[in-house]
C-alpha cells in the first residue's frame, strides 16, 4: 500500500490532478484482464545499446491480428513482474481493453526499470548524426519498430497516447514517426514549459505545481528500481501557511531540496526564456506529421490547458493537408478517465461527459486508424461550451463566426461595452502586500483542489486588495469563444509586479442549491471563475528580456488568458477582478525589479498598483463574442 501511494502521488500529474476520483469510482477489472490477456515484460534495446523497459498485454484471442495502443511514461509502467497484472487506470483504457487492444506502456529512459540518463523534456534532435544522437522521438520509433517485429498477433498498426508528461511523449512519437504508427492523442500535453505549462504562466512560477513535483519526482536515480523513496513530507496541512513559511525561493533548496534535484536547480538558474526552455519547446517541431492526431484537453485543467489549446493550433497550422483534431471538455486535468464525471467542484454540466468522449470521439478515432473501424464523424474541434452544458461540433477552433469585442473598466467598478468618456486621468488603486497575498482558494489544502479553476471568487472579491468590475444583468446570452485578451493600463509604485485577471460569470441570487446539498453550497450569486491567468509584470514585452517598471508611470500591460468557451446566460452578470497575488499557486512577487529565483525574505515590499480607466488612458478586455 506505501508503494501505491507513492505511485498514486506521481501519475496524478499524468491522469488528474486528484487521483482520489479514480481510485474511488473506477475498479479495474483485473479478473477480465488475466483471463482475456497474456502479459509480457521486455528490455528493448535502442540504437544506442541502451534499453528500455516495456510491459506488454496480448490479448489471448488468435482469431484475428489486434493493434497495438502503447503509452511511454516517466511515471512507472508498473506492476513489475509477469504474473503481477495491471489495473489500467480510465475508462478509455476500458475500452481499448474489452475491444482487443494489445496494451503496451514503456518506463522511458531513465526511469524505473529502463536504462540510460532520464531528463526532463529532453530536447528533440532535428538532424541524427548517429546512432549516439538519441531523443524521445527515436527511442519511441526504435521501440514501436521493435514490437512491430517481435509482439505476435499484432496487425501493423500502432497508436500513441498520453496524458500530461506521456502527453508530451505521444507528440514525441507523433514527431518522426515509424510508419506503424497511424494515429497519436497528445492529451493536456506538455509542450513549453516557461510560457504556459506546468510550472510557468508567462513568467511566474506555479509554486506548488513546481515544488510538490521535483520534492516526489526530480531526485536522482541510483540504479533501475520499481519505485521511488518518497523524500519530502510536510507539517501542515495548510499550503498556504506551508509556502508562506518556506519565505523566499532560496529557502526551497536550503531546507529540502539541498542541491539534489537537479530540475529545480535548473529552474532557478533560468529564470528568463533562454536557450535552455526554448530547446525543450514542443511548438517548433510539429511539422511534417504523419499520423492522424486528435488533441484533447479541459477547460478546467490548470497545468496544461495552454499545451492541448497551443499545439493543436501549431500543428493544424503547420500541417494544413493532415488531419489534425481537438476535443475540449469541461474537465480538470485528465479527469476525462474518469467514468461517471457529470460535474467539477460545485457545477453540473447535465450529462455523463467521459461517456460521451469515449464512445464518440476519442474510441472512434483509433478504431478507424488502427482496427479498420467506419470513418467516424469527428469535426476538426469537439467542444464543450460551459454554462451552456453542451457539446458542439465545430469546423475550426477557435470557431470563424466570432466578433472581437471590447468591454472597458468604468468608474464605480462598472464594466461595459462603451468606452469611457472622461478626459480626465482616473484610476482604480489597491495597496498589495506579498506578506498577506490573496489566496488562490478559499479552502485549507496542501495540494490544490481541481476544482478551483471554477471556484466561488465571493472570497476574494471581499478583499481590499483585489479590483472587482461588473456588468449590469445581461439581456441576453453572451458566449464568448476563444483567447480572452488582457489590456490595461496601470502602473505600480515599485520596479515589478504581478497582474492577475479573472473573468467570472456572477449568478443571479435567485439560483437555488443543488439537491442534495451536503456541503451547503449557495449558488444564489454565485462568481463562477471562468478564466484566470498571471503576467509577471517584468515579461510584459518580453520573456527573454525582462524590463523593470518605472515607478508610478502609466504602462500598456497587455497578455493573453487562455481560450474559453463558455456562455453567460441572460440574467447572469460578467465580473472581471484584478489583483497582484495569487497564493500559493503563484509564487510571491518581491515588488522589485530583480532575479526572485535569488530573492530574500528581506526583499518583498507591499506596492500600489493603480489601473486607469479614462478615455485616453482605458483598460479593457478582449472577448471572441459568438454570433
Amino acid at each position: 500500500m506505501k508503494y501505491r501511494s507513492q505511485l498514486l502521488l506521481l501519475i496524478c500529474f499524468s491522469i488528474a490532478a486528484c487521483s482520489a476520483v479514480f481510485a474511488q469510482d473506477f475498479r479495474p477489472d483485473t479478473t477480465y484482464i488475466k483471463q482475456n490477456y497474456t502479459k509480457h515484460e521486455y528490455l528493448i534495446p535502442m540504437r544506442d545499446g541502451v534499453k528500455l523497459f516495456t510491459s506488454v498485454y496480448v490479448p489471448k484471442d488468435t482469431t484475428r491480428l489486434h493493434p497495438i495502443m502503447m503509452t511511454r511514461t516517466p511515471y512507472s509502467c508498473a506492476p513489475y513482474g509477469e504474473n503481477n497484472y495491471s489495473f489500467f487506470y480510465g475508462e478509455q483504457s476500458s475500452y481499448y481493453i474489452h475491444h482487443g487492444y494489445i496494451m503496451v506502456t514503456q518506463d522511458v529512459r531513465g526511469r524505473y526499470m529502463s536504462e540510460g540518463e532520464f531528463v526532463d523534456v529532453r530536447p528533440y534532435i532535428p538532424v541524427k548524426k548517429s546512432n549516439k544522437d538519441i531523443d524521445e522521438t527515436s527511442d519511441t520509433y526504435d521501440a514501436v519498430d521493435w514490437l512491430i517485429k517481435n509482439v505476435k498477433g499484432n496487425n501493423g498498426n500502432v497508436g500513441i497516447k498520453g496524458i500530461s508528461y506521456p502527453g508530451f511523449y505521444a507528440w514525441m512519437g507523433t514527431i518522426d514517426a515509424h510508419p506503424a504508427v497511424k494515429a497519436t492523442s497528445p492529451q493536456a500535453p506538455v509542450s513549453q514549459w516557461m510560457s504556459g505549462d506546468d510550472f510557468f504562466h508567462n513568467g511566474a512560477l506555479l509554486l506548488p505545481h513546481a515544488f510538490d513535483f521535483f520534492a516526489q519526482f526530480g531526485w536522482p536515480r541510483e540504479k533501475p528500481q520499481t519505485q521511488y523513496p518518497s523524500r519530502f513530507r510536510r507539517d501542515t496541512p495548510d499550503g498556504y501557511k506551508f509556502f508562506m513559511d518556506l519565505g523566499a525561493l532560496p529557502n526551497a533548496n536550503a531546507r529540502y531540496f539541498h542541491d539534489s534535484v537537479a530540475m529545480w536547480n535548473d529552474i532557478t538558474k533560468h529564470g528568463t526564456w533562454d536557450s535552455f526552455w526554448q530547446e525543450r519547446s514542443v511548438l517548433p517541431h510539429l511539422k511534417n506529421l504523419k499520423p492522424a492526431v486528435m488533441v484533447v484537453g479541459g477547460w478546467f485543467d490548470t497545468e496544461n490547458l495552454y499545451g492541448a489549446l497551443n499545439s493543436y493550433k501549431q500543428a493544424d497550422t503547420l500541417n494544413p493537408n493532415n488531419k489534425i483534431s481537438i476535443v475540449m471538455g469541461p474537465w480538470a486535468h485528465g479527469w476525462w478517465q474518469s467514468p461517471g464525471l457529470d460535474s467539477l467542484g460545485d457545477i453540473k454540466f447535465g450529462s455523463v461527459t467521459t461517456k460521451y468522449f469515449t464512445e464518440n470521439l476519442e474510441g472512434p478515432f483509433f478504431e478507424h486508424y488502427l482496427n479498420g473501424g467506419p470513418l467516424p464523424q469527428i469535426p476538426e474541434a469537439a467542444v464543450f461550451q460551459t454554462g451552456g452544458n453542451e457539446w458542439k461540433l465545430l469546423d475550426s477552433w477557435p470557431p470563424a463566426n466570432v466578433v472581437p469585442t471590447n468591454v472597458y473598466l468604468h468608474e464605480g467598478g462598472v464594466l461595459a461595452f462603451e468606452k469611457p468618456r472622461k478626459t480626465k486621468t482616473s484610476y482604480d488603486e489597491y495597496v498589495s502586500d506579498p506578506n498577506k497575498p490573496v489566496p488562490y482558494t478559499n479552502e485549507i489544502t496542501h495540494w490544490y483542489n481541481a476544482s478551483f479553476m471554477l471556484e466561488d471568487q465571493r472570497f476574494a472579491s471581499r478583499r481590499p486588495d483585489v479590483l472587482v468590475y461588473q456588468t449590469d444583468v445581461l439581456s441576453e446570452d453572451l458566449t464568448i469563444a476563444g483567447p480572452i485578451g488582457v489590456n490595461l493600463a496601470g502602473s505600480t509604485s515599485g520596479t515589478d509586479c504581478d497582474w492577475i485577471v479573472k473573468v467570472i460569470d456572477v449568478f443571479p441570487d435567485t439560483v437555488r442549491a443543488p439537491r442534495p446539498n451536503p456541503r451547503r453550497v449557495a449558488l444564489g450569486g454565485y462568481q463562477m471563475l471562468v478564466r484566470g491567468d498571471v503576467l509577471r509584470g517584468k515579461f510584459r514585452t518580453s520573456l527573454s528580456k525582462p524590463e523593470p517598471f518605472v515607478p508610478n508611470k502609466p504602462t500598456s500591460i497587455s497578455y493573453k488568458l487562455q481560450g474559453a468557451f463558455h456562455r453567460f446566460k441572460k440574467g447572469h452578470r460578467l465580473m472581471v477582478q484584478i489583483q497582484s497575488t495569487w497564493f500559493p499557486m503563484i509564487d510571491r512577487n518581491p515588488g522589485k525589479f530583480m532575479d526572485i529565483y535569488n530573492a530574500k525574505d528581506t526583499d518583498f515590499q507591499t506596492t500600489t498598483q493603480q489601473v486607469y480607466r479614462s478615455e485616453r488612458q482605458s483598460s479593457f478586455i478582449n472577448f471572441n463574442i459568438l454570433k
